[in-house]
């Protein structure tokens, strides 16, 4: 039995040394949905609609921004590629009322509304999402 034991923690330590050691994780292995596409690092973009391959959305943004912003744009995807705490600021139509809301994106983080909406403010927040 003692020799069994042997054997097997023999085996184990042989193929533990000859695995390949794990690589670091890339920043959007664990954060986010998809990857930030042909958005530009140190940006915020918001995309007005679902359309994400694999290699992250490829059409034009309907906005890109580094800087604070104010406006209207339609949204429903949105990738924050700062390293700083974005908040959004959103509204869309539903049933004839106007429903708003605000959504704190983390840097090299994507996400999306669900449902198609308008983002009308993009701000830096100095809290954790």
């Amino acid at each position: 039995m003692l020799l069994k034991s042997l054997a097997l923690a023999t085996s184990v330590v042989a193929v533990l040394a000859t695995a390949p050691a794990a690589s670091a994780a890339t920043p959007h292995a664990s954060s986010g949905l998809w990857p930030a596409g042909n958005c530009p690092q140190g940006t915020f973009c918001i995309w007005p609609n679902w359309n994400h391959p694999a290699e992250g959305p490829v059409e034009p943004p309907s906005l890109v921004t580094s800087s604070e912003w104010t406006g209207r744009v339609p949204a429903f995807n949105f990738y924050n590629y700062t390293s700083r705490n974005a908040e959004i600021t959103w509204s869309y139509l539903y049933n004839g009322s106007i429903h708003t809301g605000e959504i704190c994106v983390r840097p090299n983080n994507s996400e999306n509304l669900y449902v198609p909406a308008f983002v009308t403010k993009v701000t830096w927040q100095t809290h954790t999402c």
